[in-house]
């Protein structure tokens, strides 16, 4: 009891709670506390039913700003009531229509609405007034209680009572309880500063509540229940809701008493943590002290240089001008030159004077070149010496702590699953760079109680990765984050990726027998196969409405299944006009390829949708091969009945980018499926009675490839006969 005293403290008095009353937002205010409150947001809070003898009226216990209002006359309170103004608690001033009361709570710092009643809607928290009363004795606070109504000074008070909500002295219960009277009939309890009820009342109607609502989450009575505005809502009777609560209440404390050793764990954790962040915190003080250090040392050096370079032009420019103006000196008419060549010109002997006059003439000339063109030998302007710093200023502007990149954004047209999961992300556009990424995965399990932990594969390069090891038909949720200098970011959305149905079978298009080279072409890698009707088809374009025949072009997997479940997927081309995929009997493909098939024209086609083989046996027997209609984009699917070209549209279903084909050996059935959702298209039986082989069918133009094994991803071109796609 002594530890939880500050689940005992009013936010707002930051004493013992006095009258708590409960919150919409889950939290407790004293009365006074709430009254005072709303009186500073301009609310008038006066409560008509208040007795000047209660506590919450008294001085002894009545806030100094309560204190100092006046409980209004009888005549004065009824000419208020008539006209609407403050009928309730939380009434705005001013206001004659009614309007909702928006009480600030000072706990958690938001808005709580109050209704149009205020403070008058809100429940008292008798529990809390109990347990601070219990607090009270535990901790032996002796604090004397005053009698109320004593005249200073005040008397210890001796007895209380309930009904009056008041504590006396022997003196003034006498004097307010005469005899003769009702109040004399009131029987005297212990001292006392809360007085509470017997039971918890409406606010409202003053009735015991005796119902919970669901829906409002709030204690009503039985008026309250009829009321319209708990029409439809979930009441259920108090008792309900006390066993309900008290047992979730009992199991939430358990499991907190049960894991005190986690707790002081995490403590010791988050103390640790706290000396973590202060030395971090000084250290990266210290960084970014040194690094602007270093950037005004570097700064200071620049100014220097720049300066010193300034300083050496400005003197070689000076020198020019000082020698300038020395040789325009010798000019003037009481010059040393000027004189000298007038005495020389005095000079009578002729090879004298040439030899003189020589070396003086070439001075002359230079004086007089200078004179005729003249120029300062440097020029007074500076201004190629003018820094632009506006880009330096920018990135000092720009200037800020390291981010950590953004959540990753997960490209869903790349990323599958296959045999293995291909996970493609990228980085939004204004994100900060990522050195390396992290993904993690984990299998989602419905009927599992608690949630898988999360498997990591860390310091991924670049923006995809593979995920392998991975359970077939499966969920798993994906997700990345990215790292670099300043931590690790957000993490990107989940993704969740459903494994395929069975274990993936990789094989190849067998280019070795059977097909018609003539009108299938199969790349390379035989991985993909295209149609070209070619020659063959356009002869036989101008019979195609008399029911002509066209043959079936057929090719067939390289692979023989003989147990188990197998699942592999193919793309069709949405532009192919005619094409099947599905499975065969082996030997009934053989007989297939040495006896060609023929096919009616679409225009008279009495096929079903789906190639079974049941029109020709009268037996129950499976087929020996089942096939998936694909044209122009759409998928026929006939549900069991049999479908003929007067059908209005028959049943089709758009083509997705990838078709999934699961054969179950041992169970003698075929299922195809949306190979990027997994959801299954159709279902049926196939003959097991030996080997079968993925077999492919096209009537007309077509293309299609195998979808190539995640662990064998690689961007390369696969070319078809001058067709090229890239994977």
């Amino acid at each position: 009891m002594k530890n939880m005293e500050r689940e005992l403290v009013c936010p707002v008095c930051k004493e013992m709670y006095k009258q708590p009353l409960a919150l919409p937002c889950a939290h407790n205010v004293c009365h006074v506390c709430a009254s005072e409150v709303l009186l500073q947001h301009g609310y008038l809070c006066c409560d008509p039913t208040s007795e000047p003898s209660s506590p919450a009226a008294t001085p002894a216990t009545r806030s100094p700003r309560l204190g100092r209002r006046t409980v209004p006359k009888p005549d004065r309170l009824d000419r208020l009531l008539k006209s609407g103004f403050g009928t309730y608690p939380g009434r705005k001033r001013g206001t004659v229509h009614p309007q909702t009361v928006s009480f600030p709570c000072p706990a958690c710092q938001r808005d709580v609405d109050l209704g149009e009643r205020g403070l008058g809607s809100l429940f008292r928290n008798l529990t809390l007034e109990r347990v601070v009363e219990r607090y009270r004795q535990t901790i032996n606070i002796s604090a004397a209680i005053m009698c109320q109504f004593c005249k200073p000074p005040q008397l210890e008070a001796t007895k209380g009572c309930t009904e009056c909500k008041s504590s006396f002295c022997n003196e003034c219960f006498k004097l307010y309880h005469p005899w003769g009277t009702q109040k004399a009939q009131h029987e005297p309890t212990p001292p006392t500063l809360t007085f509470r009820p017997k039971g918890l009342m409406c606010p409202e109607h003053k009735e015991e509540v005796t119902h919970y609502c669901k829906t409002c989450q709030r204690l009503v009575c039985q008026l309250c229940r009829v009321r319209r505005t708990h029409t439809s809502h979930k009441i259920t009777p108090v008792l309900s809701a006390y066993q309900a609560l008290r047992e979730k209440l009992t199991k939430s404390l358990a499991y907190i008493l049960s894991s005190q050793d986690t707790v002081q764990t995490q403590i010791a954790e988050l103390e640790e943590t706290v000396k973590h962040t202060e030395v971090n915190g000084s250290q990266a003080k210290e960084e970014v002290s040194q690094l602007i250090q270093g950037l005004c040392a570097m700064l200071e050096e620049k100014r220097a240089t720049l300066l010193q370079t300034i300083e050496e032009c400005q003197q070689e420019r000076l020198a020019s001008l000082h020698c300038q103006i020395q040789e325009h000196q010798a000019m003037l008419e009481n010059s040393g030159m000027v004189g000298y060549a007038q005495e020389v010109l005095k000079e009578t002997d002729h090879p004298c004077f040439v030899q003189a006059a020589k070396q003086l003439h070439n001075r002359i000339l230079r004086a007089t070149d200078s004179l005729q063109s003249f120029r300062p030998a440097a020029t007074a302007s500076f201004s190629h010496f003018q820094l632009d710093v506006s880009r330096e200023l920018k990135l000092l502007t720009d200037l800020a702590f390291i981010r950590a990149p953004e959540a990753p954004v997960i490209d869903t047209q790349r990323t599958y699953a296959y045999d293995q999961i291909f996970l493609c992300w990228r980085l939004p556009q204004h994100s900060p760079p990522a050195w390396h990424y992290t993904v993690e995965y984990r299998k989602t399990d419905t009927k599992a109680k608690g949630l898988k932990l999360w498997q990591r594969r860390e310091e991924v390069r670049g923006t995809s990765a593979l995920v392998e090891y991975l359970d077939t038909d499966s969920i798993y949720v994906l997700r990345v984050k990215g790292c670099n200098k300043a931590g690790f970011g957000e993490y990107s959305e989940d993704i969740y990726l459903h494994t395929p149905p069975a274990p993936v079978l990789n094989f190849f298009l067998d280019n070795r027998w059977g097909f018609n080279r003539d009108r299938l072409a199969i790349s390379k890698d035989q991985r993909a196969v295209r149609s070209v009707p070619g020659i063959p088809m356009l002869f036989a374009a101008e019979r195609l409405m008399t029911s002509c025949h066209l043959s079936i072009d057929l090719v067939i997997g390289d692979v023989a299944i003989t147990q188990g479940k197998s699942y592999w997927a193919c793309c069709v081309d949405p532009s192919s006009y005619l094409v099947k995929v599905g499975v065969g009997l082996e030997s009934k493909l053989q007989e297939w390829f040495q006896v060609p098939q023929d096919v009616v024209s679409p225009r008279y086609d009495p096929d079903s949708g789906h190639d079974s083989g049941a029109e020709d046996t009268t037996v129950e027997a499976p087929p020996p091969y089942a096939f998936l209609t694909i044209g122009m984009g759409k998928i026929l699917l006939s549900h069991g009945s049999a479908l003929t070209s007067r059908d209005p549209n028959g049943c089709t279903v758009p083509l997705p980018p990838r078709i999934g084909i699961c054969l179950d050996y041992e169970q003698g059935k075929v299922s195809f499926y949306d190979a990027v959702s997994f959801r299954e298209l159709w279902e049926c039986g196939v003959d097991c009675s030996g080997p079968v082989c993925p077999a492919f069918c096209f009537i007309g133009g077509g293309a299609l490839h195998l979808q190539e094994l995640v662990a064998n991803k690689q961007e390369r071109k696969v070319t078809i006969g001058g067709f090229a796609k890239l994977d």
